[in-house]
C-alpha cells in the first residue's frame, strides 16, 4: 500500500522482455534506497513492482502480463523515461495523500496543460471503466501521484486536477505533453462502496438479492455504521 506522495524521481530502462532497471536520479533517492531489500514493493509510476535485485542506485523488477496489459509498461519502450517512485507505506507512517494500492485500473491520456498564477491545471481523459470511480473533490492517482479532482465531465469521461508547483517540479508531470499516456488508479474506497451497493452481501445476509433495498437506516445501525 502507498499514499501517492512521491518520494523520488527515477529513470526506467527496459532490459528486454518484462524486466526493467529503475535508477534513482533525484537527490531524494536515498529515501527509496536507505533500507531497500529483495522482495520489497515500490510504486513505479503508480505500478506496484517487487524488487528482485538491489543495485547501487536503484533496483531491477519484473512486470506480470496483467500489469503489462493494464499499464503504460505494456507499451513499446526502447528508451529511458522518467518515473515517479514511492516506497511502500510503513506502519505508523503519515498518510498525507490517500490509500493507493499500486494496482492500476487502466491508462488515461493527457489532453491539456494550462499554467495559472498558482498551479498547473491538467485535463485527462479516462476510459468509462475508470471514470465511474471519479468524484469531484475526490482522490485519484495519476502516475502514482495522489491528486484531487477539481472538475469532472462524466459525459466526456474527462477530469481536471490542479497541480501545485512542488508536485509539478518534483514528479514526472512536468515532462508530460498533450497526448502523453498515464497510469490511473481510482480510490479504493469508491470500489468497495460500489461492491456493497450493487452486488449486495449474500455471504452475511443469506440472500441472493443484488439490489440496495436492504440498505436501510436500521441495517446500517445494526452493523455499526450509525
Amino acid at each position: 500500500m502507498f499514499t501517492g506522495l512521491i518520494q523520488a524521481l527515477g529513470s526506467m530502462e527496459p532490459l528486454g522482455g518484462d524486466s526493467w532497471q529503475i535508477t534513482c536520479v533525484s537527490q531524494s533517492g536515498e529515501v527509496i534506497m536507505q533500507d531497500l531489500a529483495y522482495g520489497d514493493s515500490v510504486a513505479v509510476d503508480g505500478v506496484c513492482l517487487t524488487v528482485e535485485q538491489v543495485l547501487k542506485d536503484g533496483f531491477i523488477a519484473t512486470a506480470s502480463p496483467e500489469t503489462l496489459r493494464r499499464t503504460t509498461l505494456g507499451g513499446e519502450q526502447t528508451q529511458r523515461r522518467y518515473v515517479n517512485l514511492e516506497a511502500s507505506l510503513k506502519v505508523g507512517s503519515k498518510v498525507g495523500g490517500h490509500f493507493v494500492m499500486g494496482h492500476v485500473d487502466g491508462i488515461g491520456r493527457l489532453l491539456l496543460v494550462e499554467q495559472t498564477a498558482s498551479s498547473w491545471e491538467m485535463t485527462f481523459i479516462a476510459s468509462v471503466a475508470i471514470a465511474r470511480y471519479i468524484v469531484p473533490k475526490g482522490s485519484i492517482a495519476v502516475n502514482g501521484i495522489s491528486l484531487t479532482v477539481a472538475a469532472y465531465e462524466p459525459e466526456l469521461s474527462q477530469f481536471k486536477v490542479a497541480v501545485i508547483p512542488l508536485t509539478y517540479s518534483e514528479t514526472n508531470l512536468r515532462y508530460l505533453v498533450s497526448g502523453s499516456l498515464v497510469n490511473l488508479e481510482g480510490d479504493i474506497l469508491g470500489k468497495y462502496v460500489e461492491k456493497f451497493l450493487y452486488s449486495g452481501n449474500p455471504h452475511t445476509r443469506g440472500t441472493d438479492d443484488n439490489s440496495i433495498d436492504g440498505i436501510t437506516p436500521a441495517f446500517l445501525a445494526e452493523h455499526g455504521y450509525l
